[in-house]
Formats: C-alpha cells, structure tokens, sequence
C-alpha cells in the first residue's frame, strides 16, 4: 500500500508543478493531496513538502485553519478570468460558457470565502 500511495504522492505532487503555469491546473489542492499522500507512505518527503519554503507555508495554513493567502486568491481569480476570457475568444459554445460560468463562480466562492492566513 505505501508504494501506492508514495505514487499517488509523487503524480499529485507533478500536477501541482504543472499547475504552477497553467491556468486550468490547480496547484494547492495537488500539494494538499500530495501531502495526504506521503504522510501514509515516506515521512521524508510529507516533511519535505511541509517544509519546503514556497509550498510548506500554504498546506500548514490549510491545516491549520483552512486559510488561503490573499496573493493565493488574487492568483486564483486572475487564473479564472483568463481562463474564460480564452473561452470567449475562442468562440465556445454558449451552454459550455454557461457551465464554465456557474462553476468557475462557485470556485471563486469557495476561495473568497475562506479565511486569509
């Protein structure tokens, strides 16, 4: 089992990094997962990733209190609105803008209601 989950640690932990540059990909709940993940498989990557200095500080304040940073939000919400500025240009269908509408809104909800750290 520890070799699964190890996997599923180190594929969650590859997302997270190319989420970083795609806008489509999040990057915080691939490290949160990632973290779930070593923590049942190899305790020298969970400390690794919590100790690490850009990823460690987001997990610990999810943890801790379930707060997302403020630049972490704005991040977000620029990803979300390209994302769907790109729809526009592109001329997607009018019901896919319609689901990607209500969903991206309930996203930024989701973010924008969670306490800053």
């Amino acid at each position: 089992m520890r070799i699964l989950w190890l996997f599923g640690g180190l594929l969650s932990v590859g997302l997270a990094l190319i989420g970083v540059v795609l806008p489509l990909l999040p990057t915080v709940p691939f490290l949160l997962l990632a973290a779930f993940c070593f923590a049942r498989s190899s305790e020298r990557l969970h400390n690794w990733l919590l100790s690490h200095k850009t990823f460690g500080p987001m997990i610990e304040d999810w943890h801790r209190s379930g707060a997302i940073r403020p630049n972490a939000k704005k991040a977000a919400t620029v990803s979300i609105a390209a994302v769907f500025g790109v729809s526009l240009i592109v001329g997607v269908k009018t019901s896919v803008l319609l689901i990607q509408t209500v969903v991206l809104s309930a996203v930024l909800f989701f973010i924008w209601t969670r306490p800053n750290s």
